[in-house]
């Protein structure tokens, strides 16, 4: 049995929530409206790296891709619109049938699976490109998860990775406000202790033996209600690039 940085007390958690993924007014409201700033780093972040036109009719087509965490397939959709051949992975077996029904729905080929990382990981797939957005701060053992992704990748390939902050105005955010303010999400769908810093997790991501060729700030602008990127501002989500070595 390979060991899995799961932690099912998270799994549950999410379980509880499976059926509200589409809905862009209910429990996943925030990334509803955050998916507009990952979409487009993640997508810029993969065209320079692979060489693709972003304006072609499936500029991704070729490449295999696979999202960690895939939830009810937020990511794993527009990357399939995009011509890649994507598996969706989730640890929680709700949001596999949500994921895969909807994704039906749209007429796109997706292969959803009920299964961890590190399962994938022990069959000898290997992918392109690996999205891991918003989970490694739900994962018992972030430098384990991270080098089953390393693991994961094809020579040159790529990793995407978001994650959250921990600092005071991250506690304030994520927690105070996302929480019990404007109540976007269950009261405790977040550990402050379980956020990482972005030196934090460069740390981790390099001692996954990967290299980090990026990192950007997704940021909330109360005033205009929008998700921006920003090159300074990593205080609360931020996001990562890295690939490993060719060789």
């Amino acid at each position: 049995m390979t060991q899995s940085s799961v932690d099912p007390s998270e799994v549950e958690k999410f379980a509880a929530m499976a059926a509200e993924w589409w809905d862009p007014t209910g429990k996943f409201k925030p990334l509803h409206m955050m998916n507009p700033v990952r979409l487009d780093y993640i997508t810029s972040q993969i065209a320079a790296e692979f060489g693709r036109d972003l304006t072609d009719e499936a500029p991704f087509a070729g490449l295999k891709m696979l999202d960690i965490g895939c939830g009810g397939g937020l990511l794993s959709e527009p990357m399939a619109r995009l011509g890649a051949e994507v598996v969706g992975a989730d640890a929680t077996e709700r949001n596999i049938p949500v994921a895969q029904t909807h994704a039906d729905e749209m007429g796109l080929t997706i292969d959803y699976r009920h299964t961890t990382a590190e399962a994938i990981e022990a069959s000898g797939e290997r992918f392109d490109v690996v999205l891991n957005m918003e989970v490694v701060e739900h994962v018992a053992d972030p430098l384990a998860f991270l080098t089953s992704c390393q693991q994961l990748l094809k020579p040159g390939g790529l990793l995407l990775c978001s994650t959250i902050n921990r600092n005071p105005k991250s506690f304030m955010v994520a927690i105070v406000g996302a929480e019990h303010v404007m109540r976007w999400l269950p009261k405790g769908t977040h550990e402050w202790s379980k956020f990482i810093t972005p030196d934090e997790l460069e740390d981790l991501i390099a001692e996954s033996l990967l290299r980090v060729v990026d990192r950007k700030g997704f940021v909330f602008n109360p005033v205009t209600w929008k998700w921006s990127i920003s090159d300074r501002d990593l205080s609360v989500n931020y996001v990562t690039a890295s690939v490993k070595p060719a060789h």
